[in-house]
């Protein structure tokens, strides 16, 4: 089966900027929506972005402004650049492909 792997996860202080990136093992142009999730100490999973094939996107809240999803399907990658990132932040973030593949998770601490 289609395998995703995160990476670009770190510590990071607040205010910094991450790219976090997402590998399929493979072809991608077959799956409509590509999409980023966290999950913090204590909460329950929560959408970040998502991605269509026709480059629509949608933000949470928070992420809104902050955060960019992007997709290249050449590449079987989907990125998730972060900008001024708040403590708040901190999550276990995973890479979602056509709402039924996941990755394993890529750990993003900011520090205060």
């Amino acid at each position: 089966q289609v395998q995703l792997v995160e990476s670009g996860g770190g510590l990071v202080q607040a205010g910094g900027s991450l790219r976090l990136s997402c590998t399929a093992s493979r072809t991608v142009f077959r799956f409509d929506v590509m999409g980023w999730y966290r999950q913090a100490p204590g909460k329950q999973r929560e959408l970040v972005a998502t991605i269509t094939s026709s480059l629509s996107t949608n933000y949470a809240d928070s992420a809104e402004g902050r955060f960019t999803i992007s997709r290249d399907n050449a590449k079987n990658t989907v990125y998730l650049q972060m900008n001024s990132l708040k403590p708040e932040d901190t999550a276990v973030y995973y890479c979602n492909l056509g709402y039924r593949f996941w990755g394993q998770g890529t750990q993003v601490t900011v520090s205060s």
